[in-house]
């Protein structure tokens, strides 16, 4: 188990609450290790089944790290304890932003990624709840913070979100204007996004705003792909397009 603690200050009163993710599973490299990748399972799930899908990949030279996230009490579904990247009350645009949630799990993932060899280009990519954790890492690396405010020094190269959504969309446009620094680091960061037109957990029209908030706030290196007809799952043909992507985008040997 891993910890992480987050210490949020609010006046005199901080609140602190302790995370314990779960398992994390990696995949190594069958070829020469030239990236590594932190993949995201989605809400109830654990790293080890995506795990074994990204071992079967036809990329060679990525090794993939799948931690497993907390087990928390999730508004959405009641309060019951699942496996969550961070808590949701509801799937809308102007839903309340776990803050303290997203930050630690970012602060998780880009632990997870600071060991890596420097020559060793690095992303993060998911499912669902975690292509939303993807998002929110891709936002925290344009603005050079976390939300909390605490420096994010890991230097992303990729970012696939499947089926997911755009945590706090709401002022992302705001906070990297203000910044040239972020706005060059938004506008080079490459992100592929894809979503079924059919999807009835994660609606589809979340996936087509998350693109354009993203767009908008000047993330250009941007991707969005629709899968006509097809749900709330990814398809082989979506898994080959994302292996396509990443293999130009991280410039991968065959």
């Amino acid at each position: 188990m891993s910890h992480s603690h987050n210490t949020m200050g609010s006046g005199s009163r901080t609140a602190r609450r302790t995370f314990d993710f779960g398992r994390t599973h990696v995949v190594r490299p069958k070829g020469k290790h030239q990236a590594t990748i932190v993949w995201l399972h989605g809400l109830g799930d654990n790293g080890s089944s995506w795990s074994q899908l990204l071992e079967s990949l036809p990329l060679p030279n990525i090794k993939w790290i799948c931690p497993t996230a907390p087990t928390r009490p999730v508004a959405l579904l009641g309060g019951f304890p699942y496996t969550a990247w961070f808590d949701v009350s509801e799937l809308s645009e102007n839903g309340p932003d776990d803050w303290e949630g997203l930050d630690a799990s970012a602060a998780h993932i880009a632990n997870l990624l600071s060991t890596e060899p420097c020559d060793v280009k690095v992303g993060i990519g998911g499912f669902s709840m975690g292509a939303a954790m993807a998002l929110y890492s891709a936002t925290a690396c344009a603005l050079g913070r976390y939300g909390n405010g605490n420096p994010y020094n890991i230097n992303l190269r990729a970012i696939v979100g499947l089926s997911g959504w755009l945590p706090g969309s709401r002022c992302l446009r705001n906070k990297i204007e203000v910044s040239h620094e972020a706005a060059r680091r938004a506008a080079s960061l490459p992100i592929m996004l894809g979503h079924g037109t059919c999807d009835d957990v994660v609606p589809y029209k979340h996936g087509e705003i998350s693109a354009h908030s993203l767009n908008v706030a000047g993330f250009r290196n941007l991707t969005f792909k629709d899968y006509e007809g097809i749900g709330h799952y990814t398809i082989p043909k979506e898994m080959n397009e994302v292996c396509n992507w990443l293999t130009a985008r991280l410039g991968l040997e065959g």
